[in-house]
């Protein structure tokens, strides 16, 4: 078994890594929207058959599905996920293997996810030392679209049922190799809002004989942010932006609407829910002020993700063997980023983790560079999780 800087990879892994970082290199030249990733969807599913995996397609729209068994037909199983989608951004990068969709990018890095997922499947389906059931599951539209529950509507724990799942996050801010996991919450739930003010138009030079949209617009964003902090307990975490204000485009006109866009992040469900209960109330008392109307369409996208605290363990004893114990940390401080993973966990057993690289551009830049080092350091994290796992002695 080589050392990969003090990382212990298998053989197996290592003999095909090239194989996997070309494949990786090409799915960032060629990424995909959320539930359009039709293209990423064949050549995982082409790669899976190949190595002798059942493959199932169209789960939840554009999920693939992958199942491997191995040993005395036991019943255990164990679930692993990887999400395949790009960002609605440009790249600027640099790369020779640049995006070649304008407009698209792997922004977060969820060509290497998936990567790492096909590298852990070859091996697994290669060494099949491991007794149960493996189901690989390669999400669509994890970027704010709901792909997770567009797979478990579509009847993805009923199909493939797991006794427990796994998931992975590239960080680019930690050191090459170094897993972060904890029990308990680590990455916050999101909400998304979209708020329209209407008032009446007029020319800009007559302001009193309209209803700005513009100045409550102004009021509104003021109010909303006293939310988190006067209406939030100081001790608990949470975020509220707003990311897009759309309205005319003229100098000398007042327009008839403005259009207001923007994210809750906490990490509780109950505050979540309160919080969206006072934007309301907050519209509602700005309209009546500037004599406007206010609709706020606030919804429901990702539920905060908490660790199961057996399946957090389990990764971190794997870990300590792939990456050592100097790399591996058991204190990771919740993120207000948001992973739709958790919403299987409301479903099974399971932990997410992060696995740090090389770099110091921050996910969702659009100068953001993945390192394929990791690539055989997260397959072998997978592979051992399995092996772990669904061992025939455990």
């Amino acid at each position: 078994m080589p050392e990969h800087g003090g990382i212990a990879i298998p053989d197996e892994i290592a003999a095909f890594n090239d194989e996997i970082v070309a494949i990786r290199r090409d799915l960032h030249q060629h990424p995909e929207l959320g539930f359009e990733e039709v293209r990423t969807a064949g050549i995982v599913a082409e790669r899976l058959a190949g190595w002798g995996v059942e493959v199932h397609r169209g789960v939840g729209r554009t999920g693939v599905v992958g199942v491997l068994r191995a040993g005395s037909g036991g019943n255990r199983s164990i679930g692993l996920r990887a999400d395949m989608d790009a960002l609605p951004m440009h790249e600027e990068s640099g790369l020779p293997f640049a995006s070649r969709s304008p407009g698209r990018f792997h922004g977060c890095g969820h060509d290497g996810h998936t990567a790492i997922l096909l590298a852990a499947a070859r091996y697994l389906a290669t060494t099949r030392r491991f007794d149960g059931t493996v189901v690989f599951v390669f999400q669509p539209a994890e970027e704010g679209l709901g792909g997770a529950r567009a797979m478990i509507d579509d009847g993805l724990f009923a199909r493939f049922p797991v006794d427990e799942i796994y998931g992975l996050h590239n960080s680019p801010l930690t050191p090459h190799g170094h897993v972060h996991v904890s029990p308990g919450p680590v990455q916050a739930g999101a909400d998304f809002f979209d708020i329209v003010i209407r008032g009446s138009g007029g020319h800009a030079a007559h302001p009193h004989m309209a209803r700005d949209p513009i100045v409550a617009s102004a009021a509104l964003i003021a109010a909303l942010q006293g939310i988190v902090s006067r209406h939030t307990p100081p001790r608990e975490a949470a975020v509220l932006s707003v990311t897009a204000i759309n309205s005319n485009v003229t100098y000398n006109v007042i327009p008839e609407t403005v259009h207001l866009r923007g994210t809750v992040r906490t990490l509780d469900g109950a505050l979540k829910r309160r919080i969206a209960d006072r934007i309301r109330a907050v519209a509602a008392g700005v309209a009546l002020s500037h004599d406007v109307s206010i609709e706020a369409d606030i919804r429901d996208a990702v539920a905060p993700l908490a660790n199961v605290a057996e399946q957090a363990d389990a990764i971190a004893a794997i870990a300590r063997t792939v990456v050592g114990e100097a790399n591996v940390s058991t204190d990771w401080r919740p993120s207000m980023g948001s992973e739709d993973f958790s919403e299987y966990l409301n479903h099974v057993p399971g932990a997410f983790f992060s696995l740090g690289h090389h770099g110091d551009i921050p996910l969702h830049s659009p100068r953001f560079v993945l390192d394929d080092g990791i690539l055989p350091v997260g397959a072998t994290l997978f592979a051992r999780l399995v092996e772990g796992r669904l061992s025939p002695e455990a």
